[in-house]
Order: structure tokens, then sequence, then C-alpha cells
């Protein structure tokens, strides 16, 4: 039943992501700009890391668009709220981790599918990258839209109205881009911010994926990178279904 429950909940909204194909588009477009105006100022730069630019920059915009698309997925549930949609499922005998299940997998959806429109166009530029590697990339994309998707809909059922919802998650979102070293490696900072950037979990996930980007996968980053991964999303979707039971939904 539960299988059943995430694929009808999960088939209800990739329908709804299929009929606003200008947003699915237009949710890759700052992504694609950083690739178009600051990658080329990274080329021939010492960056300090294994690979060209490219490999360096393009696993940090990777991860960029899973942090800041899906942190924001929670909108849907205040607007679902308002208009009732949410007490319409509360009666329904649909699980509650279907519920969550099936949102979050199409998000992990729709952002892997900007993904690879965005290593697309980063091969046009002049990425070059393993495919296996590129591979994995998607994989650690679709762990942390999962994740963080849990979390943001588990913070809107929390949240009365999207003034409150906004601000919250630009509160958080801005500081882990910062600190994770997305745009460029955080050894390039002084000691004290690459000390303190290893208490943020992004940064693990971009460490290894920057060595998959290079064909290094028996490394110890990708070893605390999947760790990582794998813990931040069991504990998100554990925390995004109590909440969601606990909340009727």
């Amino acid at each position: 039943m539960l299988l059943h429950d995430t694929a009808l909940i999960y088939g209800r909204y990739l329908r709804q992501s299929l009929r606003s194909r200008f947003a699915v588009l237009f949710g890759v477009l700052m992504p694609l700009l950083y690739l178009l105006f600051f990658g080329p100022l990274l080329t021939d730069l010492p960056l300090g890391g294994r690979g060209s630019s490219w490999q360096l920059l393009v696993p940090g915009l990777l991860l960029q668009l899973g942090l800041f698309g899906a942190s924001f997925s929670g909108f849907m549930i205040i607007l679902e709220k308002g208009q009732g949609v949410v007490e319409r499922m509360r009666v329904t005998p649909v699980s509650r981790l279907a519920l969550l299940l099936g949102r979050v997998l199409r998000d992990a959806t729709v952002f892997v599918f900007q993904a690879v429109l965005l290593v697309l166009a980063a091969l046009v530029m002049g990425l070059r990258a393993p495919l296996a590697g590129v591979l994995i990339g998607f994989v650690f994309v679709a762990l942390l839209t999962v994740s963080l998707a849990a979390l943001s809909y588990a913070l809107a059922m929390k949240v009365a109205t999207p003034q409150g919802f906004g601000p919250t998650v630009n509160a958080l979102t801005m500081p882990s881009m910062l600190l994770s070293g997305l745009m460029l490696p955080m050894t390039l900072g002084p000691g004290w911010l690459d000390v303190l950037s290893h208490l943020m979990p992004f940064r693990y996930l971009v460490d290894a994926v920057r060595d998959a980007y290079v064909g290094a996968y028996a490394t110890a980053h990708m070893l605390y990178g999947s760790l990582v991964a794998v813990a931040l999303t069991l504990i998100a979707v554990t925390v995004g279904t109590r909440v969601f039971r606990t909340a009727g939904a």
C-alpha cells in the first residue's frame, strides 16, 4: 500500500510539474547564469584542486540547484493549506509517509532533470568529466533534494504564512551556500574559514562530487560525502514523516 500510495501522490504532483514546463526550465536559470558568466572567469586560475576549473565549478552548481530549489519546495504546502487541499487529503486513507515521499520524489525527479540540462550546457562550455562521475553527481543531487525538500515541507506544515517561511529558509540557505564551498574550494580561504566549513554537512557532498568529476571514487571525500548524504536523507525523511503525521496532513 505504501508503494501504491507513493506512486499515486508522485504521479499527481509530477503531472502538475509537467504542466508547468516554464517553471521547470526557469529553475535552472540561476546555476546556468553562474555557468555562463562566472565559469569563464575561473579558466586557468590556480584554484587549488584537481581537474579543470569546470570540474570544480559544475559540481558546486549542481548542489546549489538542489540546495535552493528543494529548500523552497515547502511553499506548495502553504498554498495547498490555504486552498484546503491538505484538509481533503487528510480524510483519505493514503499513508502519511506516502504524502511526503510522493512529493519529495517528484522534486528529486525535477531537479535531476534540471541537473542534466546544466551538465549538457557545461559540456558545451568545456567540461570534461567521466560518465560515472557525472552519474554519481546526479545521485548526490537526488539525495540532497529529498532531504532538503522533506525538511522544507516539515517547516511549511508548521508555518502559517509565506512571509514566515521565506525569511527562515533564506536565513538557512545563504550561510549553507557560503560555507560549503559551492562556488570555490574552501581551501582557498583562511584556515579558520576552512575549519568552520567542516561543520556544514553540504561541504562533504561538494567535495565528494568534485572527486567524482575527476574520476577519483575511492577517496575519503567520497566516503564521508556518501555517509553524510545518506544520513541527512534518513533524518530528514524521519522528521518530515513525523511532522506530517502529527499535523494530520
